[in-house]
C-alpha cells in the first residue's frame, strides 16, 4: 500500500477485538487521510483476563497491538456485566479519550443497525464521532478480500445455535467460506463466529500462537490459543 499522509487527520481510537473485521477496518483507515488511528481499544473480562466475547488471552491482543505498532487501551469489565454497568464503564473510558484529545472511535461493524445506533448514541454523549469504515460492504466480497490481502486468521468462537461446532479452530480461508451453510454470514456479523488474526499486512511480524483445547460454555464453543509456537 502506498504511504498516505495523515497530517491534519482526526486522531481516533479503533475498537479492537483481535478479529478480522477490526483488522480490516485498521487496514482501511490507514489508507484514509481523514483519520489517524492512535490507539486500539479493547474490553477485557477481568475475571478471565480475556477479550470479551472472543475469549482470547490478553497477552495475545497485546502482541497484536505491538505488531501493529499501536498502544492498546485496556478497559476491564466484570463477569457478568449488565448493559447498564457496561455503558457506565465505557462512558468513563470515552471521557478519558476526549480528555486525551481523541476525536472519534472507529468500529468494524458491517450492517447491524441497532448496534451502530447504540454506539453512536453513547459517543454523542461525550461529543465523539463514530467511524464505520466497512459499513454497508458486501460481506462475501469483504471476506474474500480479507484473504486476498494476506490476512491470516482462525475461528476462535462459534455460536452453536447458528453454526456447527466443527468449524471451531478452522482457518478463515476459501475452503471454510465455501462450506458455510446457507444463512450464515461470511463475516459472522450476526455473531455466528468470531476470529483471531495471527498475521496482517500491517503487522511488523506475525503473532506466534498455537491451538490448544476446545471449551464448551452453554451455546458457545471456544478455541484456546496459547502464545508462542
Amino acid at each position: 500500500m502506498a504511504n498516505v499522509s495523515h497530517s491534519g487527520a482526526l486522531p481516533i481510537y479503533l475498537a479492537w477485538s483481535g478479529g478480522k473485521d477490526c483488522s480490516l477496518a485498521l487496514h482501511t483507515l490507514r489508507a484514509d487521510p481523514r483519520y489517524r488511528v492512535t490507539h486500539l481499544l479493547t474490553t477485557f473480562t477481568d475475571e478471565y483476563d480475556r477479550a470479551s466475547m472472543h475469549g482470547v488471552r490478553r497477552e495475545l491482543l497485546r502482541a497484536q497491538a505491538a505488531a501493529a505498532g499501536l498502544p492498546l487501551v485496556e478497559v476491564g469489565i466484570p463477569a457478568p456485566c449488565p448493559m447498564e454497568e457496561y455503558s457506565r464503564i465505557m462512558g468513563d473510558a470515552m471521557r478519558k479519550a476526549v480528555e486525551a484529545g481523541i476525536a472519534g472511535v472507529a468500529y468494524g461493524d458491517l450492517f447491524l443497525e441497532d448496534v451502530r445506533a447504540y454506539r453512536e448514541e453513547r459517543l454523542a454523549e461525550v461529543a465523539l464521532d463514530g467511524i464505520f469504515p466497512l459499513w454497508g460492504s458486501d460481506t462475501r466480497a469483504l471476506a474474500h478480500r480479507f484473504i486476498e490481502l494476506g490476512f491470516r486468521a482462525h475461528i476462535v468462537c462459534v455460536d452453536t445455535e447458528q453454526l456447527d461446532k466443527s468449524f471451531i479452530g478452522r482457518p478463515f480461508d476459501r475452503t471454510m467460506l465455501a462450506e458455510l451453510p446457507d444463512g450464515v454470514d461470511p463475516c459472522g456479523e450476526n455473531g455466528e463466529f468470531h476470529t483471531f488474526v495471527g498475521d496482517a499486512p500491517f503487522f511488523e511480524r506475525p503473532v506466534p500462537h498455537t491451538l490448544g483445547h476446545v471449551e464448551e460454555r452453554e451455546r458457545f464453543v471456544f478455541q484456546e490459543l496459547h502464545p508462542g509456537r
